[in-house]
């Protein structure tokens, strides 16, 4: 199950967040956005402890939705240290989603590293 997160709570769970962050971005109309649920669900535990994932029903967070500028739904956009790292807005199959995924991991372990050697090269 994925953390549900809102205006509320979205600063919080995600901007002040110390590990990278990957929101999804759905709605309970959006057929796509339910059939990759299980794999966010999956992700979220191959990840635990390095990657938080959290969910935004766009149709009840307006203003979320409109300050990320959200075209499609779902719309994936991972977040570090408060700043949007990668965003993906289109999928047009589930092996575009897969290959976003592993997109989005790409990302997170080259900032991580990026992170870890920072010391080293000063």
């Amino acid at each position: 199950m994925l953390l549900s997160v809102n205006e509320k709570t979205f600063k919080k769970e995600v901007l002040d967040a110390s590990n990278p962050v990957l929101v999804n971005f759905w709605a309970p109309w959006c057929g796509l956005c339910k059939m990759i649920v299980p794999q966010l669900i999956q992700f979220q535990s191959e990840w635990n402890g390095h990657l938080k994932l959290v969910g935004v029903n766009a149709d009840e967070s307006l203003k979320l939705a409109s300050t990320y500028q959200l075209k499609t739904l779902p719309t994936l956009i991972l977040f570090e240290n408060g700043q949007i790292v990668n965003r993906v807005d289109h999928f047009q199959a589930r092996e575009d989603f897969l290959k976003t995924l592993d997109a989005f991991m790409t990302s997170y372990q080259k900032c991580h590293l990026t992170r870890l050697l920072e010391p080293q090269l000063m």
